[in-house]
């Protein structure tokens, strides 16, 4: 299915040690990306970061542990992320969500988006 030119890329900031029920919880809103039929999600793990906390998470060897960064991002248009916001409230804990329009170049390989 095309995507429309015009869309918006939501990114969700996470640590790799967060958790919905017994599920990590990147792997939860990844899952309801896809059953919500966004058009696709990619999840980002950072060697270095800090949050809210100011504490620090790295990949130091000396660190037992690294609850390492994550960055979800997921392009659809306004009125489906904003549906898929609603529907993963209930399960996101500490997390920076943010939101920014983008032009849609390619989306697959049907060639520029119309």
């Amino acid at each position: 299915m095309p995507l429309a030119r015009d869309a918006v890329l939501l990114r969700i900031f996470i640590g790799e040690d967060d958790k919905a029920g017994h599920q990590p919880l990147y792997e939860a809103i990844v899952l309801k990306a896809r059953e919500m039929h966004l058009a696709g999600a990619t999840v980002l793990r950072g060697p270095l970061g800090f949050g809210h906390s100011s504490r620090l998470h790295t990949t130091k060897v000396l660190r037992l542990s690294q609850d390492l960064p994550l960055v979800i991002e997921i392009v659809d248009v306004e009125d489906k992320i904003d549906a898929f916001l609603a529907a993963i409230e209930p399960i996101m804990g500490s997390a920076l969500i943010t939101t920014e329009k983008v032009k849609v170049i390619r989306y697959g390989e049907s060639g520029p988006c119309e």
